[in-house]
C-alpha cells in the first residue's frame, strides 16, 4: 500500500531522500536537489520537476504525466525500471546508467547527451529534439515510433532494434554493433561509419559519403536519396538498393545490386579491387566504366 502526497510542493536538499511506496498527485518540486535519491517503488503522477537530480539512486519508478522543466537537468541516473509515460521533458542529460527504461509517448524537446549508458531500453512514439550524441553506449534498444533531430545518434551502441522510426541525424550509428533499422527514413551525412552487422531493410537513406567502413553492412529493399555519393568506402556488404546511387568509392567486399549508378570510383587506394560485385538489377541498364584515380 503506498502512502499518498498530493496538491503539494518540496524545495530544498533531498526533501523525499530514501523513502519507499509513495504516490505522488499533482507535487511540484522547486529549486533544490536530490529530491528523490535512494528511493524505491516511486510513483509520480500529473507531477513537475524544477530541481536537480531528482531521481537519483532508484528502483523501480513510475512517472506519468510530469513535467521536467529545464531546472531539472541530469534528472534520471544511476537507477533501475524506470517508467515514464505521456510526459515531457525540457532538460538535457536525461537518463544514464539505467538499467531497464521504458518511455511512451514521451516528448523531449532538448535532449542533448540524453540515454548514455543505460540497458535495456524500449521506447514507443518517442519525439526528441536537440538530442546529440542520444543513445552513446547504449545496449539492447528496442524502439518502434522514434523521431530524432540530434547529431552523432547511437554511438557506440549494442543490440538495438528501430522500426518505423525518423531520424535527423548526422553521424548516426558509428561504430555500432548488431544493429537493424526498419521503415524508417535516415537523413545525415556520414552514416554508419565503423560498424558492424548493420542492417538496414526498406529504409530511405540521404546524406553524403554513408556507409563507409562498414563491416557485414546488409541493405534490403532500400532507396538512397541523389545526395548519397561516395558511398560504401572500405565497406564488406550485401545491399539491395531500389533507386540510382550517385557514385559508389571503393567497396571492400560483398555485392552492390541497384536500379543504375552515376559513377563508380575504385582507385590506388581500394584493399580489393575485384572483391565486390555491382549489378544493375535491369540487364538493359548499363553501369559506367569504372574510375581508376
Amino acid at each position: 500500500m503506498k502512502q499518498i502526497i498530493k496538491d503539494t510542493f518540496f524545495e530544498g536538499e533531498r526533501p523525499l531522500f530514501a523513502t519507499s511506496n509513495i504516490r505522488l498527485e499533482n507535487v511540484k518540486f522547486y529549486p533544490g536537489e536530490s529530491a528523490l535519491k535512494e528511493c524505491t517503488n516511486i510513483e509520480a503522477y500529473k507531477s513537475e520537476f524544477m530541481c536537480k537530480y531528482p531521481f537519483w539512486h532508484n528502483d523501480n519508478a513510475l512517472i506519468e504525466d510530469c513535467l521536467f522543466t529545464v531546472y531539472s537537468r541530469a534528472a534520471i541516473w544511476y537507477s533501475k525500471n524506470i517508467r515514464m509515460i505521456n510526459s515531457k521533458v525540457e532538460a538535457p542529460k536525461m537518463f544514464r546508467e539505467i538499467d531497464g527504461l521504458y518511455l511512451e509517448n514521451v516528448e523531449l524537446t532538448s535532449a542533448g547527451e540524453t540515454m548514455w549508458n543505460c540497458r535495456g531500453m524500449k521506447l514507443r512514439n518517442v519525439e526528441a529534439r536537440g538530442g546529440d550524441y542520444i543513445f552513446m553506449n547504449g545496449i539492447n534498444i528496442d524502439i518502434d515510433g522514434f523521431y530524432l533531430q540530434g547529431n552523432y545518434s547511437f554511438q557506440d551502441a549494442k543490440n538495438v532494434v528501430i522500426r518505423n522510426a525518423r531520424l535527423d541525424s548526422k553521424d548516426a550509428f558509428w561504430k555500432t554493433e548488431n544493429v537493424a533499422v526498419y521503415d524508417s527514413e535516415i537523413s545525415g551525412e556520414y552514416l554508419g561509419w565503423h560498424s558492424k552487422n548493420l542492417k538496414l531493410v526498406n529504409c530511405k537513406i540521404s546524406g553524403t559519403q554513408p556507409l563507409c567502413y562498414c563491416t557485414n553492412l546488409i541493405m534490403e529493399n532500400c532507396t538512397m536519396a541523389d545526395d548519397c555519393d561516395l558511398a560504401f568506402e572500405y565497406s564488406t556488404l550485401e545491399a539491395e538498393v531500389n533507386s540510382p546511387i550517385v557514385s559508389i568509392k571503393n567497396p571492400t567486399n560483398g555485392f552492390i545490386m541497384c536500379d543504375s549508378v552515376g559513377e563508380i570510383i575504385i582507385d590506388k587506394n581500394c584493399k580489393n579491387p575485384q572483391g565486390c560485385k555491382i549489378r544493375a538489377k535491369k540487364k538493359t541498364v548499363a553501369l559506367p566504366k569504372i574510375i581508376r584515380i
